[in-house]
C-alpha cells in the first residue's frame, strides 16, 4: 500500500540526522501596531500579551461555541507578531481579523507572496542551521517558539524553534528568492530532503495533529489534546473561553471523544476508516501510515470510553477489520 512507501534513509534522517520539509502547507500574516498584543489577546486562546521580543506560542482561534476556526504559530519580534496559519486559512483568518478591528493601532499584512518557510527537523538540525545561516548559537537549547532575526546570503531571515516530530524542529522564514539557495545550502551541509510520507510517519508517531486533517471547524481543542500548548488558563477572556472553562471545571475535562494514537495489526487504514469495539462504532481514523518502527499506525478520534492506552479496538481496512490497540501520543 502507498502508506508503506517510506524511504528508510529519509526516516532515519529525521530521527538521527537532519531532514528538510514541511508537514503541511502554511502561510503567514503580519500583525503590527502598538495594540497588536491586546488586540490578539481577546481573540486567541493563548496568552499573547505575555510574549516578549524573541518569544512566541501556539494558539487556537475559537468560535463562541468553543470550536476551532484555525490554529496558528505566533512569533513576537519586538515590532510585529508573525502569525503562521494553515495555507487554506490565510484569507479567512485575515478577513476575520479585519472584522474585529475598530479603533486599535493594528496593521495587518498578507505575507503569502513575500515569505517562504523552510523547515528542518532532526537532532543535527540545530548544528547544521548554525553553520548555514549563522549569527546565533545555542539553538539546541532554545525553548519552543524562540525566534531571532538573522541573515542568509545577506538577506533578512527569521529563525524559529518549533518541534513537531518529537525531534528538534526549526523554521527559517526567508524571501521567495532565497528559498532555493537556503535549501541547497542545508542539503550541502548534510540535511536530507525528506519525502512527504516519511514526514507523515514521523508526525503520526509524534502525535502531532494538523488542522484540516486531524482537526477542523467542528473540533474542540480539548478533543484534539492540544490544550496544554494552545490554551492559557490564567489569561483574561477570549472568544470561546466559557465553553472551555465549563468542560475543564464542571466536566472535569471530559469530552465526548479524544484524538488518540493507534497501532494496527495489518495494513494501514485509510483516512476516514471507522473504528469499532465489537459491533459498536466508536471512532474514526484521521491519519495513517506505515512506520519502520511500529508497523501500521494511525491517529483517530475515539469515544471517551475507549481512550485508555491498551484498549483493543478494530479498524476497517480494504481487506476487512483489523485489530488495533490504543496508545499514548507520542508513541514510544
Amino acid at each position: 500500500m502507498e502508506s508503506y512507501q517510506t524511504s528508510p534513509d529519509h526516516y532515519r534522517a529525521i530521527r538521527e540526522g537532519a531532514a528538510t520539509g514541511a508537514i503541511a502547507p502554511r502561510a503567514q500574516i503580519a500583525v503590527a501596531g502598538d495594540d497588536r498584543g491586546s488586540y490578539l489577546q481577546g481573540l486567541l486562546t493563548n496568552d499573547v500579551q505575555a510574549l516578549t521580543a524573541g518569544s512566541g506560542c501556539y494558539s487556537a482561534w475559537l468560535t463562541p461555541q468553543g470550536r476551532m476556526h484555525t490554529d496558528m504559530h505566533l512569533f513576537e519580534s519586538g515590532d510585529m507578531i508573525l502569525l503562521d496559519v494553515p495555507a487554506d486559512q490565510l484569507r479567512p483568518t485575515l478577513q476575520r481579523l479585519d472584522q474585529f478591528l475598530f479603533s486599535e493601532d493594528v496593521q495587518l499584512a498578507d505575507l503569502a507572496a513575500s515569505l517562504r518557510a523552510v523547515w528542518v527537523h532532526g537532532p543535527a538540525a540545530p548544528a547544521i542551521l548554525e553553520r548555514v545561516v549563522g549569527g546565533f548559537t545555542g539553538v539546541a537549547d532554545w525553548p519552543q517558539y524562540r525566534n531571532v532575526r538573522a541573515q542568509f546570503n545577506g538577506a533578512p531571515a527569521v529563525v524559529a524553534r518549533v518541534d513537531q516530530l518529537a525531534v528538534p524542529g526549526l523554521c527559517v522564514y526567508v524571501a521567495p528568492a532565497a528559498e532555493a539557495a537556503l535549501l541547497a545550502a542545508l542539503h550541502g551541509a548534510g540535511a536530507v530532503a525528506a519525502d512527504s510520507m516519511s514526514l507523515e510517519v514521523a508526525r503520526i508517531e509524534a502525535g502531532y495533529p494538523i488542522f484540516g486533517v486531524d482537526m477542523n471547524e467542528e473540533t474542540i481543542p480539548l478533543e484534539a489534546g492540544i490544550e496544554g500548548r494552545a490554551i492559557s488558563l490564567t489569561k483574561g477572556c477570549y472568544v470561546g473561553q466559557e465553553v472551555i472553562i465549563r468542560v475543564l471545571h464542571r466536566g472535569h475535562g471530559r469530552v465526548a471523544r479524544r484524538l488518540m494514537a493507534l497501532r494496527v495489526q495489518g495494513p494501514a487504514p485509510a483516512r476516514g476508516a471507522k473504528l469499532f469495539a465489537g459491533d459498536r462504532e466508536v471512532g474514526t481514523v484521521t491519519s495513517a501510515a506505515g512506520s519502520p518502527r511500529h508497523g501500521a499506525i494511525a491517529l483517530g478520534y475515539l469515544h471517551r470510553d475507549f481512550v485508555a492506552p491498551g484498549t483493543a479496538v478494530e479498524v476497517e481496512t480494504a481487506g476487512g477489520r483489523s485489530a488495533a490497540t490504543v496508545t499514548e501520543r507520542p508513541m514510544t
